[in-house]
């Protein structure tokens, strides 16, 4: 007969086996559901971009400019990736991001912004100041599910503030 504390540790075991398993048979972890960083990752990284100064700024000609700009060229650059700019309002670009058309949204976007059920948005990098004086965290946004892409671009963002 299998004692309890025996019984607990076998299935103690047996769960770490599955997460193990689990987890090697996805290949790499954290994932991307679509190979999102693996696609861009010498190739394109798509980004919307909703202007918002002095974050994101968009010239009539379509050049963009500002820190966030200057964060993703960075970003983009350290994987060897070209972007593809969207210019366009936060709205259209939530949605553009759950349908699958982008692959990061930067705007100057809050933490406690209203997009999370299309985007899904990384740590805070950096704190500004509200229109009431209170702090604003802000956070960049990736599509929903592309955890690699994610956790790459969260440790690279966090390397640049100095959080790292």
């Amino acid at each position: 007969m299998v004692g309890r504390r025996t019984a607990r540790s076998i299935a103690i075991a047996a769960l770490a086996l599955l997460t193990l398993l689990a987890t090697g048979c996805q290949g790499h972890f954290p994932a991307d559901a679509q190979g999102t960083l693996d696609r861009a990752t010498g190739g394109v990284l798509r980004v919307g971009i909703s202007e918002n100064a002095p974050f994101t700024e968009v010239a009539e000609d379509g050049t963009v400019s500002g820190s966030e700009v200057e964060l993703i060229q960075e970003y983009a650059a350290s994987i060897d990736a070209e972007i593809e700019w969207t210019p366009a309002g936060e709205n259209t670009l939530a949605a553009m991001m759950k349908a699958g058309d982008l692959d990061v949204v930067i705007g100057g976007l809050a933490s406690d912004a209203p997009w999370t059920s299309k985007i899904s948005l990384t740590r805070p990098y950096t704190t500004t100041t509200g229109p009431d004086g209170s702090p604003v965290k802000i956070v960049m946004g990736v599509t929903p599910g592309e955890n690699a892409l994610q956790v790459d671009l969260e440790r690279f963002l966090a390397e640049e503030v100095g959080d790292l």
